[in-house]
């Protein structure tokens, strides 16, 4: 070994970094080692390079993604500190909306039981549109008295794989739904939906669509979802998104490889982790929402939410007064914004209605 130079093992106690940790810098090449032995692949650090990990181990103690340590650590000292303020001015402003995210969870795990005789229902309207750039419109939309769902197809059979998805759980917009089975009749209903688009697809390995759905029950909605569509919902004028995007970028956001605007940039934003079908077989997420009377949900294909900001969504669901005005103004603004993809938009507000 070199003089002056640390094993991993010893580096990683002097810089409280572990070694798992110290390999996963290398690859990212934000703390490259000093030597890295030719024959065994040891790697050595240098003593010199202890003050740089300290600071990559406080940048993560704060929760900056590695990509943005990454950028941090090239900076001189003065610039380092205005990314750190300015990074931590943006963790207080999402901090305020998780926050907000969490009262309302926690409302609606505490919120008493309706008492009174007022019963709720759905006024609803569905429209997709093929954009300004695409040849065709693969994406569906669709709303009943049950159902609300979009599905973003992809592949030279994505239109019909799409609309297979969707119909397969049309025969769920036509019955009352007991709360209780609701969750069971979604999954049935998705696996149908499997096996539907895997009809269209064939032997295609590069057919499938996303699917977001919600299914009313008179006093609930069931949510299920896979893919990169997306559902939010409008309460008190605060904008919630209900659904977890099944993308690469999304897991590297996860794992703080990427920040949320470095994903929309990313040359690999649009992969998908989870499809009907295309790939092998995989759950869709399923679970119950309670909801308000004055609750605005929003189903939408990422031909929206992927050139649109939430906070413009948040302004022009909360400015529309009913369902039809929104998902059009919805479509035209993402047009607008150039339209690069297929735009659909499911817009749902609840009501009251006497007994």
């Amino acid at each position: 070994m070199d003089d002056g130079l640390l094993t991993i093992g010893a580096f990683s106690k002097a810089c409280r970094l572990s070694p798992k940790a110290l390999r996963l810098y290398d690859e990212l090449e934000l703390l490259r080692p000093a030597r890295v032995d030719p024959d065994t692949g040891y790697r050595y650090y240098a003593a010199r390079q202890l003050e740089r990990a300290r600071l990559v181990a406080w940048l993560r103690r704060l929760g900056m993604p590695l990509a943005r340590i990454r950028e941090v650590g090239a900076l001189a000292p003065s610039a380092a500190a205005e990314e750190i303020r300015a990074f931590w001015a943006r963790v207080e402003a999402e901090t305020a909306v998780r926050r907000d995210l969490a009262a309302f969870l926690v409302d609606q795990l505490t919120a008493a039981p309706r008492k009174d005789t007022t019963m709720l229902e759905l006024r609803y309207f569905a429209h997709s549109d093929r954009g300004r750039t695409r040849p065709e419109n693969q994406d569906t939309a669709y709303a009943g008295t049950r159902l609300l769902a979009v599905a973003d197809g992809f592949g030279p059979a994505g239109a019909p794989a799409s609309s297979a998805a969707v119909q397969a759980l049309r025969s769920l917009d036509t019955e009352e739904v007991p709360a209780g089975d609701v969750l069971n009749l979604l999954e049935e209903a998705v696996r149908g939906a499997t096996r539907a688009v895997q009809d269209v697809a064939g032997d295609a390995d590069d057919v499938g669509t996303t699917l977001t759905a919600l299914l009313w029950t008179g006093s609930r909605l069931a949510l299920v979802h896979i893919g990169d569509s997306r559902a939010y919902l409008l309460r008190d004028g605060a904008l919630f998104r209900i659904t977890h995007d099944h993308t690469l970028v999304q897991s590297m956001i996860d794992e703080g490889r990427l920040t949320p605007e470095e994903a929309t940039a990313h040359p690999r934003r649009a992969m998908l982790l989870k499809a009907l079908p295309a790939g092998a077989p995989t759950s869709a997420d399923l679970r119950l929402h309670d909801v308000r009377p004055g609750d605005r949900y929003l189903l939408c294909s990422d031909g929206l939410c992927g050139v649109v900001p939430d906070a413009r969504i948040r302004a022009l669901l909360t400015s529309a007064p009913a369902p039809d005005e929104a998902v059009l103004t919805l479509i035209t603004e993402a047009n607008t914004s150039g339209g690069p993809d297929n735009v659909s938009c499911v817009v749902a507000d609840v009501v009251e209605t006497a007994a």
